[in-house]
């Protein structure tokens, strides 16, 4: 006999069993959703943690219980993984958007000595900035930049991909958008 559940599995909406179902059996779903949805079934159902494991491929009923208590506070999101381990994630929304509000910014050449951004530079004009981040690393510069669609350009600073500048016959500059520009790049 099973010892009782620290964190039974709360009762599942309709909804919320037919969506486990459907990605349950579903076959171009990720794995890992694919195995937590079979074992929140399989625990709503009465099965022991262990029985559910072993429903859904896994080992360990210790791990059914945790996704199950992870599911009674947020439902479904919960089958989606959460942060895959290392130390933990030091930059929040708030923080990508810093940087990517100063990468957007055309740099002074008195105050940040440069006409154009490069990462050292951008990182040196972020720890500088009262209200900026005063231990950003060029890597998280990097990667934030890259995940908004920015490319470093050898003649120009840190330019969105796909947009550009022209300037018409009449002397107007006007911002010219690719709408090819995100299947080019993949």
């Amino acid at each position: 006999m099973s010892r009782r559940h620290k964190d039974p599995p709360r009762p599942l909406t309709t909804d919320e069993r037919t969506t486990l179902q459907q990605v349950a059996r579903s076959r171009s779903e990720r794995a890992d959703r694919v195995a937590r949805a079979k074992a929140l079934l399989a625990a709503s159902d009465g099965a022991a943690y262990t029985a559910a494991a072993v429903a859904a491929g896994r080992r360990s009923g210790d791990g059914v219980a945790h996704l199950v208590s992870r599911f009674n506070q947020v439902g479904l999101a919960a089958l989606d993984g959460g942060h895959g381990g290392g130390p933990p994630c030091q930059y929040g929304a708030a923080e990508r958007a810093r940087i990517l509000a100063e990468g957007q910014r055309a740099p002074d050449r008195r105050t940040d000595g440069t006409a154009t951004w490069s990462l050292t530079t951008l990182q040196r004009a972020l720890r500088r900035a009262p209200d900026g981040l005063p231990a950003v690393s060029t890597w998280t510069i990097l990667q934030t930049l890259h995940a908004a669609g920015y490319r470093f350009q050898q003649d120009r600073t840190w330019c969105q991909t796909g947009v550009s500048q022209r300037k018409r016959k009449n002397g107007t500059v006007v911002m010219v958008t690719d709408p090819d520009a995100t299947p080019k790049k993949t």
